[in-house]
């Protein structure tokens, strides 16, 4: 089971909304996602959880880059939801790495000869892509210092990771409005 929310920050403190992701496909979508939130540029959270397996915080400073962080970026893989968080700059890969290289494919059948040892491991590199994803936690892991979670606590949260980011932000209230 799955939970995402928004948390805007405001003058007047957090604000917090459920949100459907299913329309949401990539990162960029995301975070206009987040921005809609905000109309004042402010900071937005992403709260994205996984029952018993994963959670991830994408966090929207108004027109910066998102900063993601993921908990287990092996267990989010297997997340639609996840794979949205898992770019491959976040996995430290070259952008459109994965999958095989369509140039040096023969396509067309009519070259002689035996496929050398590249050609052969075409379909085993693109089979291995899941496997070039980390077990473990991955991305900005300072995410949160500045609004009272240190790297160290984020890192040691595990099964209700968002409610006690809730908390430590002092958003509890607002958050248990939306779950």
């Amino acid at each position: 089971m799955y939970f995402a929310a928004l948390l805007a920050r405001t003058e007047d403190g957090w604000e917090a909304s459920d949100t459907e992701l299913d329309d949401v496909e990539t990162l960029p979508d995301l975070a206009d996602l987040a921005r809609e939130a905000s109309p004042d540029e402010d900071t937005v959270l992403v709260l994205i959880e996984q029952e018993d397996g994963w959670f991830g915080v994408v966090r929207v400073d108004g027109e910066e880059d998102p900063r993601v962080y993921v908990s287990d970026a092996a267990a989010a893989a297997r997340s639609s939801y996840g794979e949205m968080l898992l770019t491959d700059e976040l996995l430290g890969r070259e952008p459109g790495g994965e999958g095989p290289d369509l140039d040096a494919l023969d396509l067309d059948g009519t070259e002689d000869g035996e496929p050398d040892d590249d050609d052969a491991g075409v379909g085993a590199a693109s089979a291995g892509g899941a496997e070039a994803v980390p077990h473990g936690p991955v991305g900005d892991a300072q995410i949160l210092e500045d609004l009272g979670v240190s790297e160290k606590e984020l890192r040691s949260m595990t099964e209700d990771a968002v409610t006690e980011i809730a908390d430590a932000l002092g958003a509890s209230e607002v958050l248990e409005t939306v779950r």
